[in-house]
């Protein structure tokens, strides 16, 4: 029997909320808004990690099940990547169920574009294997495979893997909902291993149909993380959910259920037991993909900062910074720059955020005159011709932001002292990131502040250590071992994630500049 594939045509969007969903332009939450994190009533929290609190009984599960209409929702098919479509379509012609799963689900609905899509099948994962010619089958615990199509991979999972996954107390959900036909029980079952609500819907691009087990669908018309069950139990479970529920508020400016930010502050601390790999993938996720303002200050706010980066935390103790703060500084001036140069689609490298970090810290550790500041910035962007940086610098009349306590009053340096300030603040940097990966720097960030808790972590390993250097050692080189610098203005996303430094570098000088000398500047800034 002949099955269609999945069709190209663009419906008309329809959106649910504000301008927020728009996937064309980005228009963004102010993040003071993001870090407003909890939403319910101020009453005390009651039962909030037993049996008890999960939301409905099984009995009354299946009135709460909706099925949706995708096109209604302004889903088109043509919205799934190319790649994913064709898997979805060479699964479905062999006659297995196919569906897209989690967040890029919650992506399409909320007219955004996601960052990956994840398709979940009634084939085995060895029957998947045998109907792509390039494809494995990867991790341990949870098995999926990769599947390979052009220059990426689609992940797809199967619901025999995932009904095994319940390796958890779910007794309270051992029993089959009455009025559920035995489609409907898999696809639930699968959707209660997710971590929160909003990822838990299954999409049928074949029917067009949207299924929402958990009310996730209410959860996004209120704007609200939250966990499938019991937040405490949820985040013991698997801790890398703390670091998920950040990434999600901040990249959707939704707020944070009080049983959710309850567990995520007193639980905090066991983000500590994630390999450092891991590690460095959230928090990557968080940084490199259009969102790190955002991320950063919820970090801070539920105590993670100090934590994952404790560097980063004393700044913004020592700038004075309240937990619900919601006044900018200089780090978080250059993250919301970056902001605005990225998307769920269009990443960066983990070197770019990493470089914005050692840079603002040594700019921090010794304030510099704006001029260095700007010839710094051109040569790393020119791959070291110091004289043109400091040429062009000289002839900058913008005023700068005088905000920012890293920068000084302009001191009318001598060509040959500014050169030599350039260099300074060369080292200054790789100092910072050397000390950024060494465990007796990092634990001593914090160890003035009593009610900090102790944390050494180092997740930053080597080979990005030295990618980073290498970004700022075309100004110590100079004009001896210049490097090649980037031709033209337009961004090269798919060399930017890659890391090439001819566009790490532009990008680096780009977001300086519009931090230093914020074309916005009001007259209160500068006097």
């Amino acid at each position: 029997m002949a099955i269609s594939g999945l069709g190209f045509t663009c419906r008309p969007q329809i959106p649910l909320r504000n301008p927020l969903f728009n996937c064309v332009r980005k228009v963004w939450p102010s993040s003071a808004a993001a870090i407003e994190a909890l939403d319910e009533p101020e009453d005390q929290i009651k039962d909030i990690d037993t049996h008890n609190s999960v939301r409905g009984r099984v009995d009354e599960t299946v009135q709460k099940w909706k099925k949706l209409n995708s096109k209604e929702l302004g889903i088109s098919n043509s919205m799934i990547s190319k790649p994913t479509r064709k898997v979805l379509n060479s699964l479905k012609q062999k006659g297995y169920d196919v569906y897209l799963v989690g967040g890029c689900v919650r992506d399409l609905i909320l007219k955004r574009t996601p960052k990956d899509f994840d398709i979940i099948t009634s084939a085995e994962l060895k029957e998947v294997k045998r109907t792509f010619s390039w494809c494995e089958i990867v991790g341990k615990r949870f098995p999926i495979c990769h599947v390979h199509v052009d220059d990426t991979f689609v992940e797809v999972s199967s619901f025999s893997t995932g009904k095994n996954r319940f390796d958890g107390d779910f007794s309270f959900y051992s029993g089959k909902p009455d009025g559920c036909n035995e489609k409907d029980y898999i696809r639930w079952r699968n959707c209660l291993q997710r971590d929160f609500t909003i990822n838990g819907f299954i999409f049928d691009p074949y029917a067009s149909l949207v299924y929402d087990y958990l009310e996730g669908m209410k959860d996004i018309r209120k704007g609200k993380v939250q966990t499938v069950i019991p937040a405490g139990t949820s985040f013991q479970e698997d801790c890398a959910r703390i670091l998920r529920a950040i990434r999600i508020a901040a990249r959707l400016g939704f707020r944070i259920s009080r049983e959710t930010a309850h567990f995520i502050k007193h639980l905090s601390s066991s983000v500590s037991r994630l390999d450092k790999g891991r590690l460095l993938m959230e928090v990557n996720y968080m940084l490199a993909y259009g969102s790190a303002e955002a991320s950063l200050r919820l970090l801070w706010k539920f105590g993670l900062l100090e934590i994952l980066l404790p560097i980063q935390a004393s700044y913004f103790v020592r700038m004075g910074f309240r937990r619900c703060d919601t006044r900018s500084n200089m780090l978080l001036s250059l993250f919301s720059n970056m902001d605005k140069l990225l998307a769920p689609d269009k990443p960066c490298h983990s070197s770019l955020w990493l470089a914005i970090l050692a840079f603002q810290k040594a700019i921090y550790d010794q304030p510099r005159d704006p001029l260095v500041i700007a010839a710094f910035s051109l040569a790393v962007h020119n791959g070291g011709d110091i004289s043109e940086a400091v040429q062009i610098a000289r002839r900058i009349t913008t005023q700068h932001d005088i905000s920012f306590p890293e920068l000084l009053e302009p001191q009318n340096l001598t060509s040959r002292a500014l050169k030599d300030e350039m260099m300074d603040l060369a080292d200054s940097v790789k100092s910072v990131l050397y000390g950024m990966t060494d465990e007796q720097v990092v634990s001593q960030a914090m160890a003035g502040y009593s009610k900090a808790p102790y944390s050494d972590l180092v997740f930053i390993p080597l080979g990005l250590y030295l990618r980073v250097c290498r970004v700022f050692e075309c100004v110590r080189e100079g004009e001896l071992k210049r490097s090649v610098s980037k031709q033209g203005s337009k961004i090269d996303y798919e060399s930017l994630a890659l890391g090439a430094l001819p566009e790490i570098r532009h990008i680096f000088a780009r977001i300086v500049f519009d931090t230093v000398y914020p074309l916005n500047l009001n007259h209160d800034q500068t006097g």
